[in-house]
């Protein structure tokens, strides 16, 4: 009898075996990130993850486990062993392919797979796959392949496909069914404590890559799927609710709320354009390659550069409505993809529309992705123009048109166009997987980087706005225009920061340029600390248009307004003031990063204080839309 019930052990031991595999593969494939780390560190990846292993075993033995006691409990009935074989096979090719998934994601974001990947493969499937185009595929699906047939190996000698059914006497039979299914609900749940075993239990290290190979990567995302798919809740609760209001609205109150004027008029042409990827670290003045945007530095020159500007989050969906509505990211969740919550926000659009003003919204692409038609549809853009408006023959990239046609689109539209406009246009070459219709700039790596391609893309969107500006000057629209470049994010590339914690992954370039700027401010740089946000009010105040709508927003060229700023990832923040950055990682209940070593632990405390407040506050406007 024991001797087969034996074999429910083994096959528990078979994935805590597996799920070691799996993390090694990892710490392989990211073994350049885990340079310094010590033997001993890398163990610790191990100890501190076998209870989050343990537990993602112990979900996977629950239909073997059912399916073992209902062929206990039934003497003249026996399942054949061939149906736990295609069970084990099937769970190896799942657990292989999240873990050859999990490279690209990590690398891309910093973090593990979550909801949100298999969320954008349902809507979006082909712009998903093509944001995977810089991954290594061939060394991907080998790595799979082989991690499967190791599976498949090791489960023929560990696991016992033939065992029998244990002949016992029916008392002893009750009280073993109800031991082994006991055990293996403390095993799911990791204990007997109050709470259930969270992410917090493989975080042991002040270094993130140790904590994230420790973290068993089914487990999360089966844990983030549910959490995702539960009944709406903040998950940020920090503080009492009316601290969290009120930490937030004292770093946004202004006294005296003046503004520093900027422009010569106050009803300009009023064009938007956010640009794919563009990190600061392509950008020579803000710290960045030489030679990369060497256009972008000759119109710095003519504009207001705002050189301490952060994004709100890492994707193009988190930014627009950054811009757009002066709305920060919501770490796990994104507004734009919700349609009944994104229309009540409120957007530019709106606020020019009711001025006067046309309104256009230029995408290259399918402006259905992530439903960003139904936001600009619901906040009185008259007319957008995507994909679906250009010759199919123009659309040559999983993106849609290049920048330079779509620029030229938007050139041919305005020429049409009463003033005064507001024109929003969003590029989308500088995106993987870096596609080029002319040669690259910069030569291919040879190991395979995906740098230089993205440094490429970059110098050849560069080289559209230039052309653009140069046909823009002809027309008479020009002189009465502010034009407004900025990153709807940052990358890991050129210089594969992937960290999701790193601040310099969220640094962007935000520039106001045009002739409508008075001579003695062009040139001039803002170093206010500030974020994607800041654009509506900082573009409102100097319009005269009253901006309280946008309550998370604040004016960069006021002298009075704080400096600070507030980006988060999936289950994550950071909060930036000028002495001092703090961010927190959720999952681990932890700082992960300060900027500031040697900062007072009061300062420290008060910065982590306020992003505690901002994401807490965020998320419960979040769920009251």
């Amino acid at each position: 009898m024991f001797r087969n019930l034996f074999s429910l052990f083994r096959f528990f031991v078979f994935w805590l075996l597996f799920f070691a595999i799996t993390r090694i593969t990892f710490e392989l494939y990211f073994a350049h990130k885990l340079k310094g780390a010590g033997f001993s560190e890398i163990l610790q990846t191990f100890l501190y993850g076998i209870r989050l292993d343990a537990s993602a075993a112990a979900y996977i033995c629950i239909v073997p486990l059912l399916v073992f006691v209902v062929n206990w409990c039934i003497p003249t009935y026996r399942v054949k062993p061939v149906w736990l074989k295609a069970y084990v096979w099937f769970c190896l090719f799942c657990i292989s392919l999240n873990t050859i998934l999990n490279f690209n994601i990590f690398r891309e974001w910093g973090t593990k797979v979550t909801f949100r990947v298999f969320s954008s493969l349902y809507h979006a499937p082909s712009e998903a796959l093509a944001s995977s185009g810089s991954s290594p595929v061939g060394k991907c699906i080998t790595i799979g392949i082989l991690l499967l047939g190791t599976g498949v190996i090791l489960s023929n000698y560990v696991i016992n496909y033939q065992f029998k059914k244990p002949v016992t006497e029916p008392r002893l039979k009750a009280i073993l069914i109800c031991l082994i299914l006991f055990t293996n609900f403390l095993l799911m749940r990791g204990g007997l404590q109050t709470e259930p075993i969270n992410q917090n239990a493989a975080y042991f290290s002040d270094r993130e890559i140790l904590n994230q190979s420790a973290l068993n990567t089914e487990w999360n995302l089966f844990n983030n799927i549910f959490e995702n798919l539960r009944r709406p809740y903040n998950p940020y609760l920090f503080m009492q609710p009316a601290s969290a209001a009120q930490l937030v609205q004292n770093i946004f109150s202004v006294k005296p709320d003046s503004t520093i004027k900027a422009l010569t008029t106050n009803r300009p042409n009023i064009v938007i354009i956010q640009l794919e990827s563009y990190t600061a670290s392509i950008i020579e003045s803000l710290g960045g390659d030489k030679g990369v945007a060497p256009n972008f530095e000759r119109f710095i020159q003519n504009g207001i550069l705002f050189n301490n500007v952060y994004s709100s989050a890492d994707r193009t969906d988190k930014g627009i409505i950054s811009i757009m509505s002066g709305f920060p990211s919501q770490a796990v969740r994104t507004i734009v993809a919700d349609t009944l919550k994104q229309k009540k926000l409120p957007a530019l659009s709106t606020v020019f529309k009711s001025e006067g003003y046309q309104t256009t919204y230029f995408y290259g692409g399918k402006s259905s992705y992530m439903s960003f038609n139904v936001f600009m549809k619901s906040h009185q853009v008259d007319h957008i123009i995507d994909e679906f408006s250009f010759d199919k023959k123009q659309a040559k990239t999983e993106w849609g048109v290049y920048d330079d046609v779509l620029l030229n689109k938007q050139l041919q539209y305005t020429q049409q166009q009463s003033q005064p406009f507001f024109s929003y246009v969003q590029t989308s070459t500088n995106h993987e997987p870096f596609v080029l219709p002319v040669k690259a700039h910069f030569p291919a790596d040879e190991d395979g980087d995906a740098s230089n391609k993205f440094r490429s893309t970059a110098y050849f969107t560069d080289s559209c706005l230039n052309a653009y500006f140069e046909q823009a000057k002809k027309q008479a629209w020009y002189k009465n225009t502010l034009f407004i470049l900025v990153a709807d994010h940052g990358h890991r590339l050129p210089r594969n920061i992937s960290e999701a914690y790193n601040p310099a992954k969220y640094h962007i370039p935000l520039l106001f340029f045009g002739e409508v700027i008075k001579p003695e401010f062009r040139g001039k740089k803002i170093n206010k600390l500030g974020g994607q946000t800041d654009i509506a009010a900082t573009l409102l105040s100097q319009l005269n248009i009253p901006h309280t709508q946008f309550k998370w927003s604040k004016d960069l060229l006021n002298p009075n307004t704080a400096d600070f700023a507030f980006f988060d990832w999936d289950n994550g923040f950071a909060f930036m003031l000028p002495q001092q950055t703090a961010a927190y990682d959720n999952s681990g209940r932890r700082i992960v990063y300060t900027s500031n070593k040697n900062a007072d632990q009061k300062l420290t405390d008060k910065t982590l204080l306020y992003g505690k407040a901002f994401l807490q506050q965020i998320y419960t406007e979040y769920m009251a839309y």
